[in-house]
């Protein structure tokens, strides 16, 4: 006995007008437009994020399923996840991180080239989690500065998009020239990042 198929004939509308990115403040004419370096550098940046998961447990369960068909974190322009830290931007650290790990994830994050972002997903990466013991990292701004905390234990894929969008907020509005201030030096420094 075979099962009846409906197939979606009717097109439905969209619930949400389709938009476009927009674009950059600048100077536009008959067939020109002009804008800032940092702006059109920042612009390429925030669509073209590498990241670098870094999973130890079942957060990273959860950035599998945000990569996946369903959520699909590559129209986010995350499209490649690299597992050499040489060739990524954004280092993912997802899950309990002990602290015999921590110099491990100091030498990933030293390995990556500059423009380089740190997010942290779940509680665990977060602040320890529910681990708080000896053996448990307390969060791993212990040892790398983090740009994006993302909360949730495991925190929902909805939400790991969520820390993605900050990131490229982050992305697009940072100067270029933000990474030799000396600020960013004085934070590096403070990790004891040369």
């Amino acid at each position: 006995m075979s099962r009846p198929v409906a197939y979606n004939v009717k097109e439905k509308p969209l619930e949400k007008p389709v938009t476009m990115a927009e674009m950059p403040e600048g100077y536009q004419g008959e067939g020109f437009f002009a804008t800032s370096l940092n702006k059109v550098i920042c612009l390429a940046r925030k669509n073209s994020i590498w990241p670098l998961p870094f999973a130890t447990s079942c957060c990273g369960i959860e950035f599998m399923a945000t990569m996946g068909s369903h959520y699909d974190l590559a129209r986010f322009g995350s499209e490649r996840v690299g597992f050499s830290p040489r060739q990524c931007d954004l280092l993912m650290v997802m899950g309990t991180i002990a602290k015999k790990m921590a110099p491990v994830v100091k030498q990933v994050y030293l390995q990556m080239a500059e423009p380089r972002w740190v997010m942290a997903v779940g509680a665990c990466a977060s602040s320890g989690g529910i681990f708080d013991t000896y053996s448990v990292l307390q969060g791993i701004d212990q040892v790398v500065p983090v740009d994006v905390y993302v909360p949730g234990c495991p925190p929902r894929p909805e939400a790991i998009i969520d820390g993605i969008l900050k990131i490229q907020e982050l992305v697009e509005n940072e100067s270029i020239r933000r990474r030799n201030s000396p600020q960013y030096k004085a934070l590096l420094e403070s990790y004891g990042i040369q």
